[in-house]
């Protein structure tokens, strides 16, 4: 008997055959197979008029690849589908399925949280079918971003200089620009702080007669320092034990955030590495997914993966640092579809892999190890001492700990931010003690941060906007689109996206907001627990969109495009700067009487001289685009060449020197420098 499994990735296919045998023949569908067509109504591929029924079509390319699937199936005696455990990989199952025309007695649905033998030999004798709600669920958020996305992408291009909005996208821009005019409209207030050096340790003023003190300017603090003294009086010494907790083991977002502060990875790059951890790596006696799925919004652990981990500390480090599970508290709007991102194994230790992983995989895989191990650890002790000290009624504090156990610290302690302060024993000072020197600082207060992309997928997930899978994609579109730009990691609104922004809470403050996003993702939820009909939400939604849409094109004032200076060589009218789908472009003001568009000309950059006539050496392309350096003089002069000229001249014969598997030679005499 012949089994097809399908997945998404080739990667993942290699990896699962290797577990399932002879019987099995496991292929990829490359990802999605199917997506709307952009015919209809407005171009959106759904029938409005008649409950949003959506009209998929193959997505370019792919029309190959089905035909090989439907081939497979026809000659397998059941089919597998085997995508990813979420509703994105629901979907796709359900579109191979009405594609390949399969019926329910030949096809299962089988999911792997990770790509392990255990894992995936257990899946595929417990499968079930497709999730229907699941389906619904994602068909709708896809229906949404297509409405959303293509109408209002639509009014920015033909209203504004916007390339693109998007049901979430949009939110997060929003997100960024008001966080600029907070900063804008932010008036520092001055104050100032003062503060007693020691030898060990410094102190801080806090209060005055037991009131909290403020002091606004520097005439205030001549004033204090004017009544002080530099021997102070030990007030009070208050010590208490404390616990400190590890933190809960890695989701999307915290993994994604995380990256980004320790490892300096943007969110598309730690999606991109995470995905190749998870369909499995060659790790010298075999292949295997090295973490569980990277796309949750959960914090759960295996009761497996917790048995084996706790084993492993208490033979390691000890029966003292073992942990124990704690509650955790789920994001907004957590799926809990899977469990957190943690290691398939903890026997796969970050050392032991690091020869068959790159230095970022390396770097990724013990990041979310040493979290996962940490979190089944013990809370580490601290000791922490606050002292007071008195001086003409006015009252210093100073605050220290001394770590008394490690516990979690013992292997996650380079990822923890604070530092242990240690004071003296103050039991040698008599009651009193003196200080070294005893200063004022000015301050001013700060607006509230511009957001990193850190930051930002924080705050979505805080507000319950966006989901897992798409942090990475609006951070990456937001930047593409020439909406924001990044300096010092952090997030700058441009001109154009702040012109998007205002345009789009003029006429769609009620939809484009953190409220209703939130809500919209709700929905969804509902969706896909089958409490709520997902075209009754479609229905809610265009009756609320469709005017506002209406309203804008008619009533939203447009902004004149740029001119060029330049005159149309078809009709003499001026040459303006238009927006398209796929950036700027030159074209004539008098559109559509004239449709004149400016052909792009390329910088022809010289990379050396010709040998043979003096002129240019410039890059050229074959016909089926390889590069090539020739004269710029052709066809009166001939020299050509595969390997980029260096400029410099052969010693020997005066040819040019190229640059060839990294070595500088002459083509011409063999000459190597």
């Amino acid at each position: 008997m012949q089994n097809l499994v399908i997945v998404e990735s080739p990667a993942k296919s290699k990896t699962i055959e290797k577990y399932l045998g002879n019987n099995y023949k496991v292929v990829s569908s490359k990802g999605h197979i199917r997506d709307l067509a952009t015919t209809g109504k407005y171009g959106l591929g759904i029938d409005i008029e008649n409950d949003f029924t959506p009209n998929y079509i193959p997505i370019t390319g792919k029309k190959k690849d089905i035909a090989a699937l439907k081939k497979l199936a026809k000659e397998s005696d059941k089919v597998i589908l085997a995508t990813d455990p979420d509703r994105e990989g629901e979907a796709i199952s359900w579109h191979l399925y009405d594609e390949l025309k399969l019926k329910d007695k030949d096809y299962e649905r089988v999911v792997f949280n990770e790509i392990t033998k255990n894992v995936v030999l257990d899946s595929i004798k417990n499968p079930r079918k497709i999730d229907m709600d699941l389906v619904k669920s994602q068909e709708t958020r896809r229906m949404l971003d297509r409405i959303i996305g293509f109408r209002l992408s639509k009014l920015m291009q033909r209203k504004t200089g916007g390339k693109s909005a998007g049901r979430v996208q949009s939110v997060a821009l929003k997100l960024i620009v008001d966080r600029e005019r907070e900063i804008e409209a932010f008036i520092p207030e001055e104050y100032w702080t003062i503060e007693a050096d020691f030898k060990d340790f410094k102190a801080t003023l806090e209060k005055y007669l037991n009131k909290k003190i403020e002091i606004k300017n520097e005439t205030e603090a001549d004033e204090v320092l004017s009544k002080l003294s530099k021997t102070f009086n030990i007030a009070s010494i208050e010590e208490k034990d404390k616990l400190k907790k590890p933190k809960d083991p890695f989701r999307t977002s915290t993994l994604q955030q995380m990256a980004a502060n320790r490892l300096n990875f943007s969110s598309s790059k730690t999606m991109q590495i995470a995905q190749k951890l998870y369909e499995g790596m060659n790790i010298g006696s075999e292949t295997v997914g090295l973490i569980t799925y990277m796309r949750t919004d959960s914090t759960r652990l295996s009761d497996v993966f917790v048995t084996d981990t706790k084993n492993y500390i208490k033979e390691t480090y000890g029966a003292n640092y073992v942990g124990s599970v704690k509650a955790t508290k789920e994001p907004k709007n957590a799926q809990d579809a899977h469990e957190a991102i943690r290691p398939t194994s903890i026997m796969r230790t970050p050392e032991s892999v690091k020869e068959y992983l790159s230095n970022d995989e390396y770097k990724l895989y013990r990041l979310i190890y040493i979290r996962s191990l940490a979190y089944l650890m013990s809370s580490a002790k601290t000791l922490t001492t606050t002292v007071n000290l008195e001086n003409n009624g006015y009252l210093f504090k100073a605050t220290g700990s001394v770590l008394k156990f490690d516990g979690y610290l013992k292997v996650y302690k380079e990822y923890e931010d604070s530092e242990d302060t240690i004071l003296p024993d103050f039991s040698k000072y008599n009651g009193q003690i003196t200080a070294d020197k005893i200063e004022k600082f000015q301050h001013f207060t700060k607006p509230a941060p511009r957001y990193t992309e850190s930051s930002l997928i924080k705050e979505m997930e805080t507000l319950g906007i966006g989901r897992p899978s798409t942090y990475a994609t609006i951070m990456k579109t937001i930047k593409d689109r020439g909406y924001v730009t990044i300096e010092d990691k952090k997030f700058f609104p441009t001109e154009i996206g702040i012109e998007t922004t205002d345009k789009l809470q003029e006429f769609f403050s009620d939809i484009v907001n953190v409220e209703y996003t939130a809500n919209m993702e709700t929905e969804l939820d509902e969706i896909a627990d089958n409490k709520i009909n997902n075209i009754t939400v479609l229905h809610n939604f265009y009756d609320e969109f469709a005017p506002l849409v209406e309203k804008a094109f008619k009533e939203m004032e447009k902004k004149e495009p740029e001119k060029t200076g330049e005159i149309c060589p078809l009709c003499g009218n001026e040459l303006v700067v238009r927006t398209g789908r796929y950036g700027d472009f030159i074209a004539c003001s008098n559109y559509p009487n004239c449709k004149y568009i400016k052909k792009e000309e390329k910088e022809i950059k010289s990379v050396a001289k010709c040998p043979k006539c003096d002129h240019d050496i410039i890059e050229r392309h074959t016909k089926k685009g390889k590069i090539f350096y020739g004269c710029s003089n052709f066809p009166k002069c001939n020299y050509a060449t595969w390997y980029e000229p260096t400029g410099e001249i052969c010693p020997n014969c005066k040819n040019l020197l190229v640059t060839k598997n990294k070595n500088i030679i002459c083509e011409e005499c063999g000459y190597t420098k």
